[in-house]
């Protein structure tokens, strides 16, 4: 008799993991790799916890073989990757690195021979020092030379590779990037901030012309944003005015560019002289069609007015009585609340969950096994409510658990441990983690039951 609690999820959905370039490969010099943003930051003092850097993580540029093992052992069918935009241009434009492209054109083949379909990030964060030095996003070449570098790889890779994500969470790239300066470049200027966004989104309007004029054979684009609904703390006007707001960053700013060819008015009328320069072809090129949206998802915003939060006026608020990780409220209801409103408000075509994921306390048990139950808790919770968004229309098509591998915390450093994988940072040993082993499960059975307790594999 089937199961009357299993959840299955659609025959032809897509499960995988996925892994960014700076967090985990390391080698930040070798082989004519030039200097990010992120290298600069980091190598700076006091800027991320304990002092750490990226300079080696989990050490995946040489070690990468290793984790294509640990792919396939995990019953993994498809792998989201970033590419490091330095390793391929070490100075942001001009002369290519054989080097890194190399690198790269090695683990696309071995991916494949395993049976593994990969998936290309474009851009997650680490941006040449050298076009930083330009003046980064806030300067509109950059989105140029961004378009060039995605010509570039789909050229080298389209015949592989048929799925593509040109941006990695842009909200983030500001937010912390140029508003409040936790992340590289470590700028704090509201007037660069809005800049850079809009630079950024022309950026990603550029390359997916760029990779459409390029690629030899068909290929599908899309663009990772880093969404969450957004509520007042109180009923008052000055709270749901702060939330309408800091909506408005969060979700607004890039979903009506990208969908409804605008910015939102409330949120240009806020800005005043902050507001970025528009060209006049920009949002032609930000509102080119994509073949599916990518949904990152983490928690919920609960948002208060506050006068010395500038600009916004706004900040969150965590309401007690409730689950936390160690860097966020666990709210899975919100992903389901994410899906519907894109369903009802923007109808893209189609939605990939590529980045869902949590930092809890991970530690190796003498028997050397991480029972990680919060983290698949966490799993397991949100991909009840990705099964309830499609059993209610959303196109939902794929889910990435992220990440693969325990690796660089941007600021927190090597504080929080997100993998399905622990990596054991002195040694670089990795062992597949109790989550990593259920959600295994859960891509072989094409579903999961939210009733059963895991019990590991027999050894």
């Amino acid at each position: 008799m089937p199961d009357s609690n299993f959840l299955r999820f659609p025959d032809k959905f897509v499960w995988g993991t996925a892994t960014s370039a700076y967090q985990i490969e390391g080698s930040w010099n070798g082989e004519n790799r030039g200097e990010s943003i992120w290298d600069a930051f980091c190598h700076q003092p006091r800027k991320i916890l304990g002092g750490d850097t990226g300079d080696v993580a989990a050490d995946h540029y040489r070690r990468w073989a290793e984790d294509m093992k640990l792919l396939a052992e995990m019953e993994q069918k498809v792998y989201r990757f970033s590419i490091a935009w330095p390793r391929i241009f070490p100075f942001g434009k001009g002369t290519v690195n054989p080097l890194g492209l190399g690198f790269y054109d090695r683990l696309v083949d071995r991916l494949l021979e395993r049976k593994i379909r990969p998936i290309i990030t474009l851009y997650h964060w680490d941006l040449p020092q050298a076009l930083e030095d330009r003046g980064g996003w806030a300067k509109r070449d950059t989105a140029l030379h961004f378009a060039e570098y995605a010509r570039v790889l789909t050229r080298q890779f389209a015949d592989r590779i048929s799925q593509w994500i040109t941006l990695e969470e842009p909200y983030t790239m500001v937010s912390q990037g140029y508003l409040t300066g936790r992340h590289a470049p470590g700028i704090r200027d509201s007037g660069l901030a809005f800049q850079a966004l809009h630079n950024i989104l022309t950026g990603h309007g550029l390359a997916v012309k760029s990779m459409r004029d390029s690629a030899r054979t068909p290929i599908q684009i899309g663009v990772s944003l880093n969404l969450a609904p957004v509520s007042p703390a109180t009923d008052t006007e000055k709270d749901r005015q702060a939330a309408k707001r800091f909506d408005g960053l969060l979700n607004r700013m890039f979903l009506d560019a990208l969908y409804l060819g605008q910015y939102p008015e409330d949120v240009r009328t806020f800005l005043g002289s902050d507001f970025p320069e528009v060209a006049p072809s920009d949002m032609e090129f930000i509102t080119a069609p994509t073949d599916f949206l990518g949904v990152n998802y983490t928690s919920r915003y609960v948002i208060q007015h506050d006068p010395e939060n500038r600009p916004l006026l706004a900040s969150p608020v965590y309401p007690s009585g409730n689950e936390y990780s160690q860097m966020w409220e666990i709210y899975p209801t919100g992903l389901y609340d994410v899906l519907a409103r894109l369903r009802d408000e923007y109808q893209p075509p189609e939605i990939v969950i590529t980045k869902n994921g949590v930092p809890v306390g991970d530690g190796m048990d003498l028997d050397r096994r991480i029972r990680d139950q919060r983290r698949i808790t966490y799993l397991r919770d949100h991909l009840v409510q990705v099964h309830r968004a499609i059993a209610d229309g959303v196109p939902v098509s794929g889910y990435f658990a992220w990440p693969l591998l325990d690796g660089f915390e941007w600021n927190y450093g090597y504080r929080m441990r997100s993998g399905l994988v622990y990596v054991d940072y002195m040694t670089q040993a990795r062992t597949i983690k109790d989550s990593g082993r259920w959600y295994a499960q859960v891509c072989k059975a094409n579903g999961l039951d939210p009733e059963a307790v895991y019990t590991p594999p027999a050894a």
